[in-house]
């Protein structure tokens, strides 16, 4: 199976990409996530935002890493960007149509982007 960047992926809806977003998170322990639906706010970078944390920079670089591992495996889809594994403080990986934020918990309350995004459909997801 070849990989594909996400925004020339016709299988997988974005519903189906972000379960596995938070699969990937839960299956390393991430903690505090929350999925933003931006997709009725303007001006927004992307449809969605998943957010979450993990204790340590090094449980941040695993839930990055299993998070591009997991959808490459089993959807074939590579993330069109990634940036922040070297200080895995804050994990960005991003899907075009979802966005992952994962974040050390200082960092995660430095920079604040629920309060920034406030505006779209917060859901919360137990820790496991």
């Amino acid at each position: 199976m070849s990989t594909q960047n996400i925004a020339e992926s016709p299988v997988l809806s974005t519903e189906e990409l972000n379960e596995l977003i938070l699969e990937a998170i839960q299956d390393i322990k991430g903690k505090n996530i929350t999925k933003i639906n931006l997709t009725k706010v303007d001006d927004a970078p992307t449809d969605f935002f998943i957010i979450c944390e993990g204790d340590s920079t090094t449980q941040v670089n695993a839930i990055a890493s299993n998070i591009s591992r997991k959808l490459r495996k089993e959807a074939g889809v590579k993330p069109s960007h990634t940036e922040g594994t070297r200080e895995s403080r804050w994990v960005l990986v991003d899907y075009f149509n979802t966005i992952v934020h994962v974040f050390h918990p200082e960092a995660r309350e430095y920079y604040d982007i629920e309060d920034l995004w406030s505006d779209g459909d917060f859901t919360e997801y137990q820790d496991l």
